[in-house]
């Protein structure tokens, strides 16, 4: 699903939730088609609350959420650190035992041949 539409879902689920709730606390009664002074301030508080409570609680989610990943990001650097640390003594281990084990081959060039004479 596209993110734009994802993002869209979330804010009218949570466009749904607070006029829901804040409807429900605030509206006494249903006689009149228009809202009350005191309902009406009661519905601003109660947005306006909400708002300023979601704000608080994003600004708090963003400063952990970067705390979490600067972590993750150090001890991803750590175990890359760690790996190649490994890998570099495992290859020095490696280097004696090659050089052990396959012999030194010394290629000498073959005397020269008369010329026109190609008989082995």
């Amino acid at each position: 699903m596209d993110s734009n539409m994802h993002n869209l879902k979330d804010f009218l689920a949570l466009y749904n939730k607070v006029t829901e709730m804040c409807f429900g606390r605030c509206v006494d009664n249903l006689n009149k088609r228009a809202l009350t002074s005191h309902e009406d301030v009661c519905v601003d508080r109660c947005v306006t609350k909400f708002a300023r409570f979601n704000q608080a609680m994003m600004a708090f989610y963003v400063d952990v959420q970067t705390t979490m990943n600067a972590k993750r990001m150090e001890e991803m650097e750590e175990k890359a650190r760690i790996a190649e640390q490994q890998q570099r003594k495992e290859s020095q281990r490696e280097e004696p035992r090659l050089k052990e084990v396959t012999p030194t081959v010394v290629l000498t060039p073959a005397p020269p041949t008369a010329a026109g004479n190609l008989s082995i």
